[in-house]
């Protein structure tokens, strides 16, 4: 089992909390939507969330690269992630 298959597991066996994402950019393109709305464990980190959504939108893998931003901050990897927070995904940017 793959790490995100095992962490789908661990979501479904465990308490859960309902999470809003926001997208810009190529991410609302990849999404099909500006916002959507997850399950995540009680206790997941902001990687256990980049894993759930690279395997529910498997063309996120496809970006070079892409932030995610909880509470109007980058997050690292390993920061929680809670019920109330706000979170966005920001694929890199260009302009000139």
């Amino acid at each position: 089992m793959d790490e995100a298959a095992f962490y789908l597991h661990i979501c479904t066996n465990r308490s859960k909390m309902k999470i809003n994402i926001l997208a810009f950019g190529i991410a609302k393109d990849i999404f099909g939507s500006p916002e959507v709305t997850i399950d995540l464990a009680n206790d997941a980190t902001v990687s256990n969330l980049k894993y759930l959504l690279e395997h529910q939108y498997p063309r996120l893998n496809h970006l070079a690269t892409y932030m995610v931003a909880v509470n109007n901050e980058y997050a690292l990897d390993g920061d929680n992630i809670h019920e109330r927070d706000e979170i966005a995904i920001i694929p890199p940017v260009s302009g000139g």
